[in-house]
């Protein structure tokens, strides 16, 4: 999914925005480069593959190699302390599998990335009215069949705290197929709050899945960009779960099997997949 001219405040904004939180001395030469960069973008290639390049820009700018370390570590120790409420009701669930999917896809919107600016009030919010909201698109059933008859499955993650969330679908598809191969992949290098390997392995998703990053450090999974043993993995991966809205703009027109998990969050993909926004969606790709 290429990018959209819809895409371009927002890129802007999180520039700026990003600029702010990690304090640039010479703000105006950060955005002179961004600019810079954005005046000879190539327009046939995704939003993630652009913010990966401009966040590089930023650290750069910034010396900091990683400037999200510290809410990175902050939200996954948030999060990873209510994960034993969070199992407690999926041992009560009648259907446990599809409540640990929409655990997946409600972790979703635990997204700190300035262009959607999601505050934790809203994210506690949407936990309390999970129970009672449908999904728009419902495919875990057939997701529940393909794990079955799995023997790799790909779990590409997607932000910090979120990944938590993860961890209780990953147990879940260990008691439906305890003998399938699971890997995790994460980002190969810092982008704002997307999950590394040090998150992962913060939160014990290596407990369920072998962790892989991807070699890249673009948003969602930049196939292209991705190291020689990622690709092997993604090609041999029977199943491909993809998490989020980054995973859907790099991966919806691939030809693989693969599910994405996310929440609608801009009017750019909610009109792709043809839903509203702030929709919970588990699809399988067409």
């Amino acid at each position: 999914m290429k990018i959209h001219d819809k895409c371009l405040p927002c890129i802007v904004n999180q520039a700026v925005k990003v600029a702010n939180i990690t304090g640039v001395h010479k703000k105006e030469e950060l955005l002179r480069e961004v600019f810079t960069y954005l005046s000879k973008m190539d327009f046939e290639i995704t939003t993630p593959e652009i913010i990966g390049e401009i966040f590089e820009i930023i650290k750069k700018h910034t010396n900091n190699p990683d400037p999200y370390k510290e809410t990175r570590s902050y939200y996954n120790t948030l999060f990873l302390k209510m994960l034993p409420q969070f199992e407690s009701k999926l041992e009560q669930a009648e259907n446990s599998f599809q409540l640990a999917v929409r655990y997946a896809i409600v972790g979703n919107i635990i997204d700190f990335n300035p262009i959607h600016n999601t505050l934790l009030e809203d994210i506690f919010d949407c936990f309390e009215k999970m129970e009672d909201a449908k999904l728009a698109i419902d495919d875990s059933k057939a997701l529940m069949k393909d794990i079955l008859n799995a023997n790799i499955l790909l779990y590409l993650g997607d932000n910090c705290g979120e990944i938590c969330m993860d961890k209780l679908l990953l147990k879940k598809i260990k008691e439906v197929n305890p003998n399938v191969k699971i890997f995790f992949g994460v980002r190969g290098k810092p982008v704002v709050n997307d999950s590394i390997a040090e998150d992962a392995y913060a939160v014990g998703i290596d407990e369920y899945s072998e962790v892989i990053d991807n070699g890249d450090g673009s948003l969602g999974t930049v196939l292209n960009r991705t190291s020689p043993e990622f690709r092997e993995v993604y090609k041999k991966a029977d199943v491909v779960i993809a998490k989020g809205q980054a995973n859907y703009e790099c991966l919806s027109e691939e030809n693989k099997n693969i599910y994405f998990l996310l929440m609608t969050k801009c009017d750019v993909i909610a009109k792709d997949i043809d839903v509203e926004e702030k929709k919970m969606i588990c699809m399988k790709n067409s």
